[in-house]
């Protein structure tokens, strides 16, 4: 499941041809900006919003017949996504049927998530009943992440089973895992620009050197640095996946019993002072001639964790991430509300299934005007 999803659902080909979607949607958030420039702009919740919109449009399409499917998804997803996230005494004492019964967690989770299988179900059969009309026709330019898994489940051709509720369990990852993810790191990269005005200086000149469209993202050599500064000091996932060893092994010194569920720090060690000098601090010069990368190939940098288990969403976050950007600095000069300095603007983080910032990020937008 994990190599189709990387291959088909979220690798480069597939992120390409999403790229008009990012860009309708992009269009549509700067658009907003401009009508609000000189007062405040709530930056987080305006990248949640543009998350949303994205993912809602690459998996069900922009049909005005799922429209309201889309919009009742939404809510449900925030739901499920505070519910994994929050702590509960039943995760501490699983057995436990009398706090299974006190909480209320598991039927309150069950209920959200008969009502989004619902939705998702609604849209599958929607899209279903839409390509057996079209069947003879060639043309897949509007063609969403639900027709790809439905051709996929058509050709019957995989190692696996592969029916509606792989595809629904699908889609609960694209929007759990990838969109609140990548909105988290593009508030960051906001957040440390604004503290750190000289970086924002060098990034801003950048991006209005190159003459901007989809193609140029690549060129933004100094963009990329941000990017890996930012994946450093402030990884989404703070805590990896749990792996269970499938035999006794010895790592450092630390024996690893068989069948033992392991989880990896990476907020830890993109901060670790054996491996980074001065790691608190933001400087996305140290990765100047430096091979390292968050694709998983050097371990004092996971982001994305490593190996077979990587992130197979880490082109689709990183090329919506570097558009966001690009297009938010291209646009616009940003200020701290209230002649707020950049070393008062408060960097707190919260805590739950992804470390974002604790307070949402307010900035004022100027208009650029080139």
């Amino acid at each position: 499941m994990r190599k189709l999803c990387a291959a088909k659902l979220l690798g480069p080909k597939r992120v390409k041809s999403l790229q008009p979607t990012m860009e309708r949607e992009m269009s549509k958030m700067v658009a907003s900006i401009t009508s609000s420039c000189f007062s405040g702009v709530n930056v987080s919740r305006m990248l949640c919003c543009l998350g949303n919109a994205i993912s809602t449009s690459a998996v069900f399409g922009g049909s005005s017949s799922t429209q309201k499917q889309r919009q009742e998804f939404v809510p449900l997803i925030k739901e499920i996504t505070k519910a994994v996230g929050a702590f509960s005494l039943v995760d501490v004492f699983p057995s436990s049927k009398l706090l299974r019964r006190i909480t209320r967690y598991e039927p309150k989770l069950k209920k959200i998530h008969a009502a989004a299988d619902a939705i998702m179900e609604a849209v599958i059969n929607d899209h279903m009943a839409k390509r057996s009309t079209k069947h003879d026709q060639d043309d897949n330019n509007d063609e969403d992440l639900v027709d790809v898994l439905l051709d996929l489940k058509e050709k019957d051709d995989l190692r696996f089973p592969f029916s509606n509720f792989e595809i629904k369990a699908v889609i609960l990852d694209i929007f759990i895992a990838g969109t609140e993810t990548w909105t988290i790191t593009a508030a960051w990269v906001m957040s440390e620009l604004m503290k750190n005005p000289d970086v924002m200086e060098k990034a801003q000149k950048e991006i209005r050197q190159v003459v901007f469209s989809r193609n140029d993202i690549g060129e933004l050599n100094y963009l990329e640095l941000v990017l890996k500064e930012t994946l450093r000091l402030h990884t989404p996932d703070a805590l990896t996946i749990p792996r269970e060893s499938q035999e006794t092994t010895v790592i450092n010194g630390y024996r690893i019993p068989a069948k033992t569920r392991v989880i990896i720090n990476a907020w830890a060690i993109g901060r670790d002072p054996d491996y980074w000098t001065e790691p608190e601090t933001f400087n996305p010069e140290r990765f100047l001639n430096s091979s390292v990368s968050y694709k998983g190939l050097d371990f004092q940098l996971i982001p994305f964790g490593a190996g077979r288990r990587i992130c197979p969403g880490m082109h689709y976050g990183v090329a919506i991430v570097k558009l966001v950007i690009a297009n938010l600095l291209y646009h616009f000069d940003w200020e701290l509300p209230n002649g707020m300095m950049p070393q008062e603007l408060d960097m707190s983080e919260s805590f739950g299934t992804e470390v974002g910032r604790k307070n949402d990020l307010l900035l004022i937008p100027i208009p650029y005007h080139p």
